[in-house]
């Protein structure tokens, strides 16, 4: 029988909050809650484009003002 989803055992010492914590870290590492958050409105394609597209312009403009010199004061 295979199982689906994110599972974490309590061991037989009852630490709950250890199992917790090993829980919230495997969720965090397979992205689920990131994936749920994407699905719970559609957007439509082309304003996904926009986002990435802004984003990307965003990035580049950080990268660009970066490498500037800084201003000569004297």
């Amino acid at each position: 029988m295979a199982r689906k989803g994110i599972t974490v055992y309590v061991g037989a010492d009852g630490n709950v909050e250890k199992a917790l914590r090993k829980l919230k870290k495997k969720v965090q590492e397979s992205r689920l809650l990131l994936e749920l958050r994407d699905r719970q409105h559609y957007v439509k394609p082309t304003t996904e484009r926009k986002i990435k597209k802004g984003a990307a312009r965003s990035r580049w403009r950080k990268y660009i003002d970066s490498q500037k010199l800084p201003p000569k004061n004297f």
